[in-house]
């Protein structure tokens, strides 16, 4: 890794979809990355760093983070951190009294307790005078009901409360005030492993089904790259609200 000062975004779930796109894309504007995910990196440059990680195995993950991360972050050499909450279990469908109840414990696990954690830790790592930027990436299923999807939108409502929690916390802290920010960021029917997930259940898993297989059979799905780039804009950016979010409505 270069010796000058730059950026450093820490990406979950980096080794396809959303993830992959967005390392590849701030790797392309002189970010360093370290991309974390269970699989192993398909990414491959030299401010690349990927770390194998399980983020369902919750509890030794501030541990793991210590002992595998950490020692990627290069000291006094940062000019802004961003964190990118991406990875997401959507293994979990069907309607609520059908939901596995080792299935929920798995989604809340990585949906929302790895990314909780993960931004705890961010913050601590951070130099009081670094800009944090924190991205959590949300879905329309946390604020709205789609039949099929209760237990990964109700994971996604929690991490969406949880940042807007930290947020207050953050702005009523005592201390010196730290340019640290959080987006929960929807990006719309996206064209990744989670929707063919999702296109391919049965109509008694997830009742819309159908709106699914429409979206995909009609074009409208949005390439990773778009999201990805949204996301970008947001990182390099300056001036937010502690909290602050971006709603996707099909057809806006």
């Amino acid at each position: 890794m270069n010796k000058n000062p730059s950026p450093l975004a820490i990406v979950t779930g980096s080794s396809s979809g959303i993830g992959e796109a967005l390392s590849r894309q701030l790797l392309e504007r002189g970010w360093r990355v370290i991309g974390i995910a269970r699989r192993a990196g398909v990414v491959r440059a030299p401010d690349y760093a990927h770390v194998q990680l399980d983020l369902e195995n919750v509890s030794g993950l501030r541990e793991a983070l210590d002992a595998k991360v950490r020692p990627l972050i290069p000291s006094g050499e940062i000019s802004r951190v961003a964190l990118v909450n991406n990875a997401a279990l959507v293994a979990l469908l069907g309607q609520v009294d059908q939901l596995d109840p080792a299935g929920m414990l798995q989604a809340y696990a990585v949906n929302t307790v790895a990314p909780v954690v993960l931004m705890g830790w961010v913050v601590r790592q951070a130099g009081p005078k670094i800009p944090v930027r924190i991205v959590n990436v949300s879905s329309g299923a946390a604020v709205d009901a789609f039949p099929g999807l209760g237990a990964y939108g109700a994971t996604k409502a929690a991490l969406r409360m949880a940042g807007m929690v930290m947020a207050t916390e953050l702005e009523m802290n005592s201390g010196p005030k730290r340019d640290v920010t959080i987006w929960s960021y929807e990006p719309g029917v996206v064209d990744t492993p989670m929707q063919t997930a999702v296109r391919t259940s049965s109509a008694e898993t997830v009742p819309i089904v159908g709106m699914f297989k429409q979206l995909h059979a009609e074009r409208q799905l949005r390439p990773a790259e778009i999201p990805a780039s949204e996301i970008v804009t947001h990182l390099e950016g300056d001036g937010y609200p502690r909290f602050s979010e971006q709603r996707f409505l099909l057809g806006g």
